[in-house]
């Protein structure tokens, strides 16, 4: 998530009680529990629900632990095939969580009865959790009282391409990366399901089909798996050289990192170089070799990041060093909050490689000798920074600030200047607050009195989860079609498309830059996000070309819009 599901269903025993006392048969009466069905429920249940949902504590969305015994049959069966219909039917139960938690779940209308019935079984098997002892009291329910204000920015868009859908149901698309070929600037566009697009006007064309390219390549259980990102080499044009990433089925080979075989592995990332000979060439015709591969606790927070940094010229140090952004794998919501914790650790953290060296314990690539832990003495010599949950989108503004954006688990949206060495606390802070992952991850509680000489570095920008639910990472505007956007770093929330910035000059290690709100207009009409894609989950995405103007994207409808101009408000 990769982006945030929380499936709302599941917040509900919280809210309300049920019981047999109704007059309902007992669920083992009215739903097959042998053990055909419980096989096929942990098999859906792992592919549909696993990566935010576990039985003994919240991870993404809470835990399901006894829920089954608390909600009637008909409600979850309803709720989980259509959950937006049920909150906008008005029923009581869906609009006060909706209102609680203010975002959608995905619909599984996809799923036959029986399938559902299945997934409702298996969940029957656990109860509820034992209560945690000694919970804190100083847990802080609104990290962030003041409303985001909404300035007078509204930016015009143009469509210029809907992206070939990758399935019947929505989203339509699993578009999540644009960027710009180096040599001509064409504008290239991945879907998570398995391609990758070259954009010319409004056609596309195939240029890397992973499916076709890697036989072990899976995206399932979907969320942020399937083909993560990709990134061109600077120097393109004369090496030829492009990286990406991708997901294949837990043992495909062993891992580079791993974690031991006492804790499950849903899938493992790959970091793939392909070399062509042509660079101009469409589709892609080139070898591959792997760099490495990480096992992944679940299917959520993988590796949603490539990058280069385009300010390094070359002879400079960092050009041609390959950043890359490994989340921490739905480790801690799984109950493991060791795994990405400490530089020590691969996970939730962002790995600075140089490709083109072999002096990396598999000898595929190289590690840089002015990275920060590059001896070896203190944690892993790939590491740049860490303490992240889910480094989504890395990049520099005009000025060489190297900004991250970091998905958030239960309150807090977080933008940080990076610098080497860095530690940015997950799992035991969420932006700057505290979290306890022995308890319940979504909340948050107050710094501690000695917490400068603990060493951990804070947002730059933030916003928390009364505003939006997961951070889409943007990208300073550098172009020079709309002189009003000049300054401003662009992002937004993935969920429900919300539109935000920060002014640059005012992003300082130390402080909190203020955020603002800005809409956007098509045809000459101011327009949410929500109504233009036809989706209450947007799944907003944001890009920038090699003359630095802006576009936006949405994978529910697959749409790609190009950032014309500005329009005056009545603000």
């Amino acid at each position: 998530m990769n982006y945030r599901y929380f499936h709302f269903l599941f917040l509900l025993a919280t809210a309300f009680s049920w019981s047999c006392s109704s007059g309902e048969p007992k669920l083992e009466e009215q739903i097959p529990m042998d053990k055909a069905a419980l096989e096929s429920g942990e098999d859906l249940f792992d592919t549909h629900c696993s990566s935010c949902h576990g039985f003994e504590q919240d991870g993404i969305g809470p835990h399901l632990g006894g829920i089954t015994r608390e909600q009637p049959l008909d409600w979850l069966r309803r709720f989980i095939k259509n959950p937006t219909e049920v909150i906008e039917s008005g029923d009581e139960r869906a609009k006060a969580v909706f209102e609680r938690y203010n975002t959608y779940m995905p619909a599984f209308g996809y799923l036959e009865e029986q399938e559902i019935d299945a997934i409702i079984a298996y969940m029957h098997q656990y109860p509820a959790p034992e209560e945690v002892e000694g919970a804190r009291a100083d847990s802080i329910l609104n990290p962030i009282p003041e409303a985001i204000p909404l300035s007078d920015l509204l930016v015009e868009l143009e469509w210029i391409s809907t992206i070939p859908a990758s399935a019947e149901n929505k989203p339509r698309t699993r578009i999540a990366k644009m960027d710009y070929h180096p040599v001509t600037g064409d504008l290239y566009i991945m879907d998570l399901r398995g391609k990758m697009y070259r954009m010319e006007g409004e056609e596309t064309e195939v240029y890397l089909d992973m499916q076709q390219e890697m036989p072990d390549f899976i995206n399932e259980p979907g969320l942020a798996t399937g083909f993560g990102s990709f990134a061109f080499h600077p120097d393109f044009g004369n090496n030829g050289l492009l990286y990406t990433s991708h997901t294949e089925k837990p043992g495909t080979a062993p891992a580079d990192f791993s974690y031991g075989d006492s804790i499950k592995t849903t899938v493992q990332w790959v970091v793939t170089e392909w070399k062509t000979n042509e660079p101009l060439q469409v589709p892609l015709q080139a070898e591959s070799r792997e760099l490495f591969r990480i096992d992944m606790v679940t299917g959520i927070h993988g590796m949603q990041e490539l990058t280069f940094n385009p300010l390094a010229q070359k002879g400079e140090p960092d050009y041609g060093l390959l950043y890359i952004g490994i989340g921490d794998g739905g480790s801690v919501g799984a109950g493991h909050p060791w795994i990405p914790h400490g530089a020590g650790q691969a996970w939730g953290s962002i790995f600075r490689i140089d490709p083109s060296g072999t002096n990396s314990n598999n000898g595929n690539y190289g590690i840089p000798p002015d990275n920060p832990f590059a001896d070896q003495q203190e944690g892993l010599p790939e590491i740049y920074a860490h303490g992240f949950r889910n480094a989504h989108r890395i990049t520099w503004t005009a000025d060489g600030k190297m900004l991250a954006t970091n998905i958030g688990q239960g309150q807090i949206e977080s933008l940080y200047i990076v610098q080497p060495g860095d530690d940015y606390g997950w799992p035991v802070r969420e932006g700057p607050f505290v979290i306890e992952p022995a308890m319940d991850l979504n909340q948050v509680f107050p710094l501690p009195e000695n917490d400068a000489e603990l060493g951990y570095t804070y947002p730059v920008a933030m916003y928390d989860h009364d505003e939006g639910n997961a951070i889409s990472g943007g990208y300073e505007y550098q172009g020079t079609d709309i002189p009003e956007l000049r300054g401003k770093y662009l992002f937004g929330d993935i969920v429900h498309g919300r539109l935000f910035y920060v002014e640059t000059a005012d992003l300082e290690r130390g402080s909190l830059a203020p955020v603002y709100e800005w809409n956007v207009s098509y045809d000459g009409n101011s327009i949410p996000l929500s109504e233009l894609s036809g989706s209450n989950r947007v799944d907003l995405r944001l890009a920038r070309d090699k003359a630095g103007e802006m576009y936006l994207f949405t994978k529910a409808d697959g749409k790609v819009y190009r950032m014309t101009g500005t329009l005056l408000t009545d603000q």
